[in-house]
């Protein structure tokens, strides 16, 4: 086990170990939970982790982001 400590910003640095063990890379994802009292970091997906897995919609994956992005807001109006 490893202490980490937390910036005013409220930012951590992960230790290069559990970095380098898990994967975790520049501009990956990680999502936060919180269980039990616990800070639970998990390593997340975004859109861009399905490029060239899910089917043609006739739209690059920069349009297909964009769209959802103008999704959400409208949802949130």
């Amino acid at each position: 086990m490893q202490a980490v400590k937390v910036l005013p910003k409220g930012q951590i640095t992960l230790p290069k170990e559990i970095r380098e063990s898990l994967d975790i890379k520049v501009g990956d994802t990680l999502v936060v939970e919180k269980a039990e009292g616990r800070v639970v970091l998990k390593k997340g997906k975004t859109i861009f982790d399905y490029v060239g897995t899910l089917p043609s919609l006739g739209m690059s994956i920069e349009e297909i982001r964009e769209k959802a992005i103008e999704e959400a807001v409208k949802d949130r109006g």
